[in-house]
């Protein structure tokens, strides 16, 4: 969908779960960059960074995961421009997958 001018509320089921798991992630990633200032170790550090990463990826994939039911339930019960917009939609986040 792209970024438009004018902002449509978007939520789905998944979004609270995906607050919170983002905002650990925040916070973990802060103490990595805590660590780094008070210079601890270098494997400890990438420990850590691995963590983000894996935590911020698995948020991604739910999110993805969940959008693209979403989009696959309007296609489905939709009218054929609708499923037309919600497969153009399943096309567009698959390149983030």
């Amino acid at each position: 969908m792209g970024h438009n001018a004018l902002m449509i509320e978007h939520r789905h089921l998944s979004h609270p779960d995906l607050i919170k798991r983002l905002k650990r992630a925040h916070g973990h990633l802060f103490n990595v960059i805590g660590m780094l200032e008070q210079g601890r170790e270098c494997a400890d550090i990438a420990q850590q960074l691995h963590a983000v990463e894996k935590s911020v990826s698995a948020a991604k994939k739910l999110l993805i995961h969940d959008h693209l039911d979403h989009c696959l339930e309007h296609a489905v019960e939709g009218t054929p421009r609708q499923a037309r917009n919600a497969l153009a939609e399943f096309k567009d986040i698959t390149k983030y997958l």
